[in-house]
């Protein structure tokens, strides 16, 4: 079974979020999505709040595809949650250029750590490329409309949050 890691805070998930999360199904019989729990960054939503809403909108892609689809709250090193999981590949998505070089360094380091975990680069496609989810929850704060760049349950629950 080819077991796949994404990670990331998620805080929200995206709409480019759930472009790698579709590609990424396609390439592995059980993906896992990594819910960072990292307290420096300061999340919006809490991490029960995140790992429901991958849930929410992983289940009709999940069934979709016939990928399991499950996330996953991590704390530790990614490629000690890519053993805890048992996954082979950690998948990353890659926006813009400047995403590449600290992602070429992380590669390096988790390769040195071990070097039986494969990284695999997924692009997002053009429409998605821009989005960021510090990004959407800055619009967001500020009264914009962030409906281009999340799904409708996602957008009601920043509403929501920034009532």
């Amino acid at each position: 079974m080819r077991i796949g890691l994404y990670p990331g805070t998620f805080d929200p998930i995206t709409l480019g979020h759930m472009d790698i999360i579709s590609r990424a199904a396609a390439l592995v019989d059980r993906l896992v999505i990594g819910v960072a729990i990292n307290r420096d960054k300061g999340p919006l939503f809490t991490l029960e709040e995140r790992v429901a809403m991958i849930e929410s909108e992983c289940r009709a892609l999940s069934e979709q595809t016939g990928t399991e689809i499950v996330p996953h709250p991590f704390e530790n090193l990614l490629i000690d949650c890519a053993h805890d999981v048992g996954a082979q590949i950690i998948v990353r998505g890659l926006r813009a250029v400047a995403d590449f070089e600290y992602e070429f360094q992380m590669v390096g380091m988790n390769r040195a750590l071990d070097d039986s975990v494969e990284t695999v680069f997924l692009m997002a496609e053009a429409r998605h490329q821009a989005i960021a989810s510090k990004l959407v929850k800055e619009i967001a704060r500020l009264g914009g409309d962030v409906s281009k760049f999340v799904t409708p349950p996602v957008h009601e629950a920043l509403k929501a949050r920034f009532a």
